[in-house]
């Protein structure tokens, strides 16, 4: 079915996510990796630095945004399997200023489809792409019950209404077009080289900075963290396995209320980076966020069932990792003579 060489393209694969897809599928034996990423704030060029000159990554940076652009990508590098992963994604930003994550998530993914639509007609028959989205879009739960793939969509945010329009969008190309695509949605993931703007990073950013550590509202806010290598693995799963026009709910099955997980964070720096006062005395309670939701939770059975995936990091571990990798990025960055062990 494939070349020798099966040829990936990843959007957004500076970013978070984006970079350990990358670095999975560079690690896997005849892979190439076409990167396209505008190089936004957000993107880490250091979590790709092991891979700056391997001949099988090319990184091109195109914004989603221009559909010549895209149009150009696709047709020169000609790839066997699209991951979109690129996205606008920081819910406050959202609500301070909407456009860009219009021109991202939902131009952009038109763009992307219209793209692919044609490469896939004219030239790769057997081209598939993946849709990666977020539990967000299905909007809040209660204390009870869980997102399924047959939820309702109600986002509740000007990101997360963003992220739902793609979602519809690459259903409808494929339902119309017949264009070979999954989709799913995760929960919030966490892990090593994720920006400093996200919960996890920036409670243990203030620890370090000694600043107060923000929490929303009385912090009672529930999420469910998935690790990002967990979450690769089951993008792979879904390439790998799957049926085209399939959704698949990726979850970590580790629900926490947020103040929970801040006073989680500060009891292990209190315990490996002590400071002389403990951490839990910087966390300070902040007004809510705008129509902030309550509760996400997620139903993986379906990908258990179907694609036998599931989680296999423990979250102490895996925040184990993490703190251990922004406390030293932290300290090379800031103090390098000072270099946390």
């Amino acid at each position: 079915m494939f070349k020798t060489t099966k040829r990936y393209l990843v959007t957004g694969g500076c970013g978070f996510i984006g970079s350990a897809v990358v670095r999975r599928l560079l690690r896997l034996p005849k892979t190439e990796v076409i990167n396209l990423d505008k190089l936004t704030y957000s993107a880490s060029l250091k979590s790709l630095l092991d891979f700056n000159k391997n001949p099988r990554h090319h990184h091109i940076k195109v914004d989603l945004a221009d559909l010549d652009a895209v149009r150009k990508a696709l047709d020169t590098h000609r790839p066997d399997i699209i991951i979109h992963l690129a996205a606008e994604s920081h819910v406050d930003k959202s609500i301070q200023q909407p456009d860009p994550f219009i021109q991202s998530n939902i131009i952009g993914t038109y763009n992307l489809l219209m793209a692919s639509l044609e490469l896939w007609q004219k030239h790769i028959p057997h081209l598939r792409l993946h849709h990666v989205s977020t539990d967000e879009v299905f909007g809040s739960l209660t204390d009870h019950g869980l997102f399924s793939e047959a939820s309702p969509y109600a986002p509740n945010s000007p990101y997360s209404a963003s992220k739902a329009a793609a979602d519809h969008l690459v259903r409808a190309w494929h339902k119309t077009y017949g264009l070979p695509v999954t989709i799913s949605q995760c929960s919030n993931n966490y892990g090593p080289y994720q920006h400093h703007e996200k919960l996890i990073p920036t409670v243990i950013r203030s620890c370090l900075e000694k600043k107060p550590i923000p929490v929303y509202g009385n912090g009672t806010n529930i999420r469910d963290w998935l690790y990002v290598d967990d979450h690769v693995d089951a993008l792979l799963a879904i390439l790998e396995k799957s049926s085209l026009g399939e959704s698949y709910m990726i979850g970590g099955e580790c629900e926490i209320r947020n103040r929970d997980l801040v006073h989680h964070i500060c009891t292990v720096m209190d315990q490996h980076y002590p400071c002389g006062f403990s951490y839990h005395s910087l966390i300070t309670f902040v007004q809510d966020r705008p129509g902030h939701d309550y509760r996400y939770g997620m139903d993986i059975s379906k990908i258990q069932h179907d694609l036998n995936w599931r989680p296999t990091t423990f979250f102490d571990d895996g925040l184990a990792k993490t703190i251990r990798w922004h406390v030293q990025d932290y300290y090379a960055t800031h103090q390098p003579q000072q270099v946390a062990q």
